[in-house]
């Protein structure tokens, strides 16, 4: 299948302000021993956070906001060691499940505004680009992490980590974990939601271009 392909813009962030709720904010206060926290106002609730957030040291503040909102997929262990990492590692970059990458961004940066800089910063890619020509072939991630990579140099990281997988050579299961959202907008447009680390700005080599995509079929 062969589709054209326009990138409209690409810009990097270093928060997703969707993500983070203030139920979110009133949980995290309740288990930093705040427990009125529902009494303030919500635009109050992420201030409080970062101070509540600086009584304790900047692992444990990470073992809370970690047990938080992933306690029920990981356990206390590994929990336990993203903390310690986290403090001087990229971890939503170089944690090995990409899957867990989009959630430890998001507690990575919360974490860092709340200490100043004692956590790594790290960012995310907002891309928004055109795809025409689909026909007949539903537009998900597989297919937009296919259609991003044929604009990716041979440095990329997609490139050399997936060169079958973007291929069609072997599966992509890993599409789903790239891309962390796609957004679908008006005249065929996409807004991609992704980590910079995944995708830079520097990595573009083309902006318009046609790309073929193939599937993975399996062997017979």
């Amino acid at each position: 299948m062969k589709i054209q392909v326009k990138i409209l813009s690409i810009r990097a962030v270093n928060e997703l302000g969707f993500y983070w709720t203030h139920e979110d904010f009133i949980q995290l206060l309740d288990k930093m021993n705040l427990p009125d926290a529902d009494k303030l106002k919500p635009e109050e609730l992420r201030e409080m956070f970062y101070m509540a957030a600086t009584d304790f040291e900047p692992e444990e503040a990470a073992e809370i906001v970690l047990s938080y909102k992933l306690g029920d997929q990981l356990n206390a262990g590994q929990i336990q060691t993203i903390a310690h990492d986290m403090t001087d590692e990229k971890v939503a970059e170089t944690y090995a499940d990409p899957s867990f990458h989009f959630d430890l961004f998001n507690i990575n940066q919360l974490l860092f505004k709340a200490f100043k800089g004692k956590f790594p910063n790290t960012e995310a890619s907002i891309i928004m680009m055109e795809v025409t020509g689909i026909e007949n072939t539903e537009v998900n991630k597989e297919v937009l992490t296919k259609a991003l990579a044929q604009s990716l140099n041979e440095r990329s990281i997609i490139q050399r980590l997936y060169e079958d997988q973007v291929t069609g050579l072997a599966d992509f299961g890993d599409a789903e974990k790239i891309i962390w959202m796609y957004n679908p907008k008006e005249n065929d447009t996409y807004e991609i939601i992704t980590s910079r680390y995944w995708i830079d700005k520097e990595d573009i080599e083309s902006g318009e271009y046609e790309a073929e995509i193939k599937f993975f079929v399996g062997e017979d």
